[in-house]
């Protein structure tokens, strides 16, 4: 178990400092419990949760829920460094006193104490800490969306010289790692609003910007997440125009050449045919007129072709 005060600043103490018995609470607090250690101490928190235990529920998204007396949740935070193969998982509940975390992974308690090393704020408070919470979360998403965006911008530079050569698995990649932020912000917006809304009046009003804050954040890095799976899709746009492309150069070369040797093939067809009485095969000159014919129907073909700009 791991337990913190909100009090001055944030700093980690004993169950009793916070817990104490047949008395209030001093001061806000968070609390970072195992399921098995939830179980065992559920007793001790004020937190009423009537049949909404979210230890007892299987983690499938990050959410919010509004009971009578408690705001319970989980968490689903994607592994940024594995999107799409890892995820930590976690619930929550709290209540005006403080938030428990119910967490087997550790990712709460190594967030909580990251929190607890850099904030700097003089008036800790349990909207302030959700916060700075929600914001670690997203840590660094920015800079890894811009990676990947630069990471987008040199696809398209080597399809447009022309390299053969294209990662196709690696924008398939970012697009479904793409689809993935785009799911896990949604579901942030939506946990945020639920906060946002203070139902239960956990919040105070005054810290409630706290929270609109981060809101805003989210449907920047929202956008841009959008942006970035579209900007996916564009390049395996482009990627496959520039194939239709050398397909129909292709399919023009290869046409032009049967067209010029078209009318060649029907003058050597001509001519070699078999028959008796063709006077032309007895004349001196009648090879070196029908090879300049030919030379100047190829040459006279590929400067037609050229005028037409189909080569």
């Amino acid at each position: 178990m791991n337990f913190y005060k909100l009090k001055d600043i944030i700093t980690p103490c004993a169950p009793e400092e916070i817990l104490p018995k047949g008395a209030e609470k001093a001061c806000q607090y968070v609390a970072i419990l195992t399921p098995q250690e939830w179980a065992e101490n559920r007793a001790a928190f004020s937190i009423d949760l009537e049949d909404a235990d979210p230890a007892e529920t299987d983690i499938i998204s990050t959410k919010a829920e509004v009971n009578y007396n408690s705001l319970t949740g989980s968490f689903l935070i994607p592994d940024r460094s594995a999107l799409g193969n890892k995820s930590w998982r976690f619930a929550f509940a709290l209540d005006d006193t403080g938030i428990v975390f119910i967490d087997a992974s550790g990712k709460a308690r190594e967030m909580t104490e990251a929190i607890a090393k850099s904030s700097h704020t003089k008036r800790p408070c349990l909207e302030r800490f959700l916060y700075e919470f929600l914001e670690h979360i997203v840590d660094g998403d920015l800079q890894l969306m811009e990676g990947m965006e630069k990471e987008l911008d040199s696809f398209e530079d080597r399809i447009l010289a022309e390299e053969d050569r294209l990662d196709l698995e690696r924008i398939n990649r970012i697009r479904s790692q793409m689809r993935d932020l785009c799911i896990h912000y949604e579901q942030l917006i939506d946990m945020t609003q639920e906060l946002e809304e203070n139902e239960n009046g956990f919040f105070k009003e005054k810290d409630l910007h706290y929270l609109h804050l981060f809101m805003n954040r989210m449907l920047r890095l929202s956008d841009i997440a959008a942006s970035i799976r579209d900007h996916t899709a564009q390049v395996r746009d482009l990627y496959q125009t520039q194939l239709d492309v050398r397909q129909n150069r292709t399919m023009t070369l290869l046409t032009v050449i049967t067209t010029i040797f078209m009318p060649l093939t029907l003058i050597t067809g001509w001519y070699g045919m078999n028959f008796r009485h063709m006077p032309e095969l007895e004349y001196r000159w009648s090879y070196p007129v029908v090879f300049l014919v030919c030379l100047a129907i190829a040459i006279g073909c590929l400067v037609f072709f050229k005028k037409k700009k189909w080569l």
